[in-house]
């Protein structure tokens, strides 16, 4: 309870608001990468607290909603086959694949179980070692360390039955991306602690100097956030772009040294599809040649999937930052969690879930 006190004082969080609004000048847009972060921004309203030339634009930052169609169908495909326990996280049970999810292939008789850590769904292959169990490892760098270490696991115990599915992406390429798109409105991010408390800080200063942005590292509360904030702007309006962290209580320049250690055995960098956004070149990670034997996409050989998007989502413009989420004509009506359309309605971490659940806005008939 301690830092959810300390780190939501609504008298702190006022004197934040107004130096951010006594040194803001000209309009500025800031993209927040993580997803986490957005929903805190939403629920608490700190968007529209802030001065009226502060946009806070909502990133890719939600690991759930940038997980490509193609690996999603892939999923369904494996899951569906005898023999087999496909294990998940909850959340991406809901997901939308071409035409159903793995609720759906739940439904129809496959073995689909949710399970809390990647090392449940290693537990479950040793117990029944007469079936193949394969675990759905997606996420950003924050998720990455279990799976690797649960890989590394399988190969040392010689648990030849466990698979890993993976859909792993890294931020620094995205926001590499996101610079060049020629839509691009981003001028400053904020960047998500939880990530930088295993990769370090090191690789943000040339994306800094690169692209003449200000990145600030910050938390999820809402004072970590507000911080967050007031520390670009402050940048922003004396022309300066540099990396700060404004998260030291968690995050180190150089990250968590065992996990990286982890992470560069078991993963290598490979161009990764986003949802929404396409290929983006050396932004995720696939299982390094000593654990191949591991990877799900080999072992069931899963190819031939062809993939269709929802005619009227417009996730992807969420996404990327070019759209709200309640200016898609689908938002609240053809698409809410009960019954999504896209990824970003079903996450927890998801843009357009934040708008549903913390602010129902205006809904676009257009």
């Amino acid at each position: 309870m301690k830092y959810l006190d300390e780190f939501s004082d609504p008298q702190l969080a006022g004197n934040l608001i107004e130096e951010i609004k006594a040194v803001t000048t000209r309009r500025w847009s800031i993209m927040e990468v993580c997803g986490g972060q957005t929903h805190s921004i939403i629920r608490h309203g700190i968007d529209q607290l802030l001065p009226d030339e502060i946009e806070m634009i909502h990133g890719p930052g939600c690991p759930v909603c940038v997980t490509p169609l193609e690996i999603i169908d892939k999923a369904m495909e494996i899951a569906s086959r005898p023999g087999v326990i496909f294990c998940s996280f909850g959340d991406m049970l809901r997901v939308p694949g071409s035409d159903k999810d793995l609720f759906r292939v739940k439904s129809e008789g496959g073995d689909v179980r949710v399970v809390y850590s990647p090392l449940d769904a290693l537990t479950i292959a040793r117990d029944n070692p007469d079936r193949q169990v394969v675990f759905f490892g997606i996420g950003f760098e924050t998720t990455a360390p279990a799976n690797a270490m649960t890989v590394y696991q399988a190969k040392r115990l010689g648990v030849e039955n466990f698979s890993l599915l993976v859909s792993h992406v890294l931020v620094p390429p995205a926001i590499a991306a996101i610079m060049e798109s020629p839509t691009c409105r981003v001028q400053a991010f904020l960047a998500a602690g939880h990530v930088c408390s295993v990769m370090g800080t090191e690789e943000y200063p040339s994306l800094c100097e690169k692209y003449e942005i200000p990145i600030v590292v910050t938390g999820f509360e809402p004072l970590d956030i507000l911080e967050g904030i007031r520390r670009t702007v402050l940048q922003l309006e004396s022309g300066r772009h540099e990396l700060e962290n404004a998260y030291p209580r968690a995050v180190r320049a150089e990250g968590n040294a065992a996990a990286r250690r982890m992470l560069t055995d078991v993963f290598e960098v490979t161009d990764r599809g986003w949802r929404g956004i396409g290929t983006i070149p050396d932004s995720g990670w696939q299982l390094s040649p000593g654990y191949r034997d591991y990877d799900a996409e080999h072992r069931f050989a899963v190819t031939g999937i062809h993939t269709a998007e929802s005619a009227v989502c417009r996730s992807g413009e969420v996404l990327q930052g070019l759209i709200k989420p309640h200016e898609c004509a689908a938002f609240g009506t053809l698409c809410t969690p009960r019954n999504p359309l896209g990824a970003t309605m079903v996450s927890s971490e998801g843009a357009c879930a934040a708008y549903y659940l913390y602010r129902r806005l205006e809904v676009s008939h257009a």
